[in-house]
């Protein structure tokens, strides 16, 4: 089992090097609102490092893959505030999720559904088989996800709470102005691997208080479901990787979307860049202050920030003692840990946008799986998510507020 950061603290391993103690006494500092070249200033320093330090990082470069990293489907939610047994408009919500369920791509379903076709170990249909390698030669095929089981609760999820309540829009320009593009913080609030747990986390809620007594929270509403893949670009250089995540809907479909979808900044397509911030570094904002951050094993650590492993005086990659302070997803493992903190820098809106950003086929490929999958019913989506989807109200996937 992996060592994390939190097992040092306890003393169960060796102690901390000194850049990663630095790094904890750094962390309750509040400094700047990120900008969207926050993160590729850092790695540009990188560039300018010491040939030995670069050469430190290359025994960790594997670790960064490119190409489709991780696809899947996805689910967006809210919550009514408490007390509240409606919400109306943005101002009545409590917290925005999006639930990403992982799934091995559909070609790699399709090979397995060949062969268990004749009941015969390494045998497989021949027509079946044919089918399966035609998939796998489709332009973007790599980005779809094999289908959701049917009342199959045993699945791996992540659920990701979105800052400000709702998605960047890739047609706003960011707060700071110029170019740069909108950007929320998001946070891996809960992992499991089985939806039914999803029952707690985004069912009705009652709960006692000392001050306000008896306090009720509505179920989450479910707000759209689709597809997602993200993709790792090439990179000749480490200050180039960028991640691209980029998502399309089939429910609800565009004629159907309401008023819910647009103030929530759900599109029928969208993508973002992607960024990890490393828990080692100063917090950036007053909501990050209290956030105790990603518990990563030193492996991590190392191989994508940079930070020092044990026995070595400094890092690898950046300039701050604790390495780098933000990085590109550069493997879906970042994203596995629980208080994991995720820039979502917006990119592009649309089917073009989604082409463009995840390349290769894969938007056009998703467009056309989401838009076949759009032609199931609102009972076969929430039936993906098993008994967690039962108290789940219908309306808000029809775009009304409720």
């Amino acid at each position: 089992m992996p060592v994390t950061r939190n097992q040092e603290k306890q003393g169960t391993t060796a102690k901390p090097t000194s850049a990663h103690t630095r790094g904890r006494k750094n962390k309750q500092q509040p400094e700047h609102e990120p900008t969207a070249g926050e993160k590729h200033a850092t790695e540009h320093d990188e560039g300018a490092e010491p040939a030995e330090k670069r050469q430190k990082a290359e025994p960790h470069q594997k670790v960064y893959k490119t190409g489709v990293i991780e696809r899947g489907h996805i689910c967006f939610f809210y919550r009514p505030r408490v007390q509240h047994a409606e919400a109306h408009s943005l101002e009545d919500v409590r917290n925005f999720h999006m639930l990403l369920i992982p799934r091995a791509p559909e070609f790699a379903s399709a090979a397995e559904k060949a062969e268990k076709s004749t009941g015969l170990k390494d045998k497989a249909d021949p027509e079946a088989a044919e089918e399966a390698e035609m998939k796998v030669l489709e332009s973007g095929a790599d980005a779809i996800p094999a289908k959701a089981p049917v009342d199959q609760s045993k699945e791996k999820y992540r659920l990701i709470t979105i800052g400000k309540k709702h998605l960047p829009d890739p047609e706003k320009i960011g707060a700071r102005g110029g170019s740069r593009k909108e950007i929320f913080w998001s946070t891996v609030t809960a992992i499991g691997e089985n939806l039914e747990d999803l029952r707690s986390g985004l069912g009705p809620k009652t709960y006692e208080t000392k001050t306000r007594g008896t306090r009720h929270e509505e179920a989450s509403r479910l707000t759209g479901r689709g597809a997602y893949a993200i993709v790792n670009v090439e990179a000749p250089v480490p200050s180039k990787r960028e991640t691209h995540f980029g998502y399309h809907l089939s429910h609800p479909p565009p004629e159907e979307m309401g008023d819910v979808q647009s103030e929530l900044g759900i599109t029928t397509a969208a993508s973002f860049i992607l960024q990890v911030k490393n828990p080692l570094a100063p917090a950036t904002g007053p909501q990050q202050i209290h956030s105790k951050g990603a518990e990563y094993p030193d492996w991590l650590m190392t191989s994508v920030f940079g930070t020092a492993a044990e026995g070595e005086e400094s890092q690898s990659r950046g300039r701050e003692e604790y390495g780098l302070r933000f990085a590109s997803c550069e493997t879906p493992e970042l994203l596995d840990y629980a208080q994991a903190e995720l820039l979502m820098i917006a990119k592009s809106a649309g089917e073009e946008g989604l082409e463009e950003s995840l390349g290769e086929g894969r938007g056009e490929a998703l467009h056309k799986t989401e838009e076949e999958e759009s032609k199931e019913s609102i009972d076969s989506i929430f039936s993906e998510l098993g008994s967690a989807a039962e108290k789940f109200p219908a309306e808000p996937l029809e775009g009304e507020w409720i």
